[in-house]
């Protein structure tokens, strides 16, 4: 344990100095290919990084915020776009920030003070909440054995969900009391989604959403639009994101496990993109006359997302005992700040076990 939290601050460092290196070098270097040339290195770096990290905890974290969403935000920034380029340049102590964690600057004017101290309060509740049920969910797993394995993948479901959106509201939430700015919500209540359009473009994991449409979506799009009657531009931009994000959670599960791919999360993403496509289809024929009630839509998007999570996205995720791994590691950090010492994990016993 002592060796994975020195490599880890070791990786952070070595980020840190990256990012520091990629904004003083875009001072110099014009955006294009001279700039892509300089920063490269850096882009091959971020992805050899999370290798030097085993757990579950610090590894699966870092490599969702270095290889994925610094990676596209750097690649962005090569190219004069995305949120680390702007006019003038953003401050250092923005920029990495800003480059390494999931968080996105929203500017509020004084009149929209009321309506974000109402969105804080909401949010707080939510948060707690959420922290309630995910203890709630691990008092469960003490019956696993007693439980219909659908409904411990069920609770995986919630915990998956539960887990990302108390990280990544911790994260800005510390960036929003240091740097004084109001951040979007990394969720939108994806429960409430009406459809999976709405549940992929507007409500789940939108730092992942925001990042995947300037660098995938867009191009994509623009590229065909020439190509291809705008009105079905989007189809092939939409397959095109579910690709490249399949792509990156085979990536981070590899991370995670060490453990070849073999397609299912792949699989899982473009059986997503495939329905997302047609979904628009059906949408643009018949143009608003027909529209299903969001009441029937909703629940068939979720249970259409739960049902294939089950089939292609859990069985990889738990192939090498991730659920397990993360648990003890939790419950050895949480010793950890109750005595003050660090505890081997393989002597904690997990509630998952």
């Amino acid at each position: 344990m002592e060796g994975e939290i020195h490599n880890f601050i070791v990786v952070w460092t070595i980020v840190l100095a990256s990012l520091c290196y990629s904004h003083t070098i875009a001072k110099f270097i014009p955006k294009g290919k001279s700039r892509f040339v300089a920063i490269f290195p850096i882009i091959c770096l971020f992805f050899i990084l999370p290798l030097y990290l085993i757990s579950i905890n610090l590894g699966c974290t870092t490599s969702f915020f270095i290889a994925w969403l610094a990676n596209f935000k750097i690649l962005l920034f090569v190219f004069g776009k995305g949120p680390l380029s702007s006019t003038p340049s953003l401050p250092l102590s923005t920029f990495i920030p800003l480059a390494c964690l999931p968080i996105k600057f929203q500017k509020n004017s004084t009149s929209d003070n009321v309506e974000t101290t109402k969105k804080a309060t909401n949010s707080t509740f939510n948060f707690v909440t959420k922290i309630a049920l995910l203890a709630i969910l691990i008092r469960v797993y003490n019956y696993k054995d007693n439980l219909h394995p659908k409904i411990i993948l069920f609770c995986y479901c919630l915990h998956i969900y539960f887990m990302l959106e108390i990280i990544l509201i911790m994260v800005s939430a510390t960036v929003r009391r240091v740097s004084r700015v109001e951040l979007e919500p990394p969720f939108n209540e994806p429960y409430l989604a009406s459809s999976l359009q709405d549940f992929w473009g507007k409500r789940w994991n939108l730092m992942v959403t925001n990042i995947l449409r300037p660098t995938v979506y867009d191009p994509i799009h623009s590229m065909v639009a020439d190509r291809i009657s705008r009105k079905w531009a989007p189809l092939p931009a939409v397959i095109a994101t579910f690709f490249v994000s399949g792509l990156m959670h085979e990536l981070i599960f590899y991370y995670n496990g060490r453990l070849k791919p073999n397609g299912e999360v792949m699989m899982f993403f473009l059986i997503h993109g495939v329905a997302l496509s047609l979904e628009i289809v059906i949408k643009k024929i018949f143009n608003g006359k027909f529209l299903v009630p969001r009441i029937i839509s909703g629940p068939l998007a979720l249970c259409f997302i739960i049902f294939t999570s089950f089939w292609l996205f859990f069985p990889p995720f738990l192939r090498g005992n991730t659920e397990l791994k993360a648990c003890t590691e939790f419950i050895a950090f949480l010793e950890f700040i109750r005595y003050g010492k660090l505890i081997n994990p393989t002597s904690i016993t997990c509630p998952l076990l």
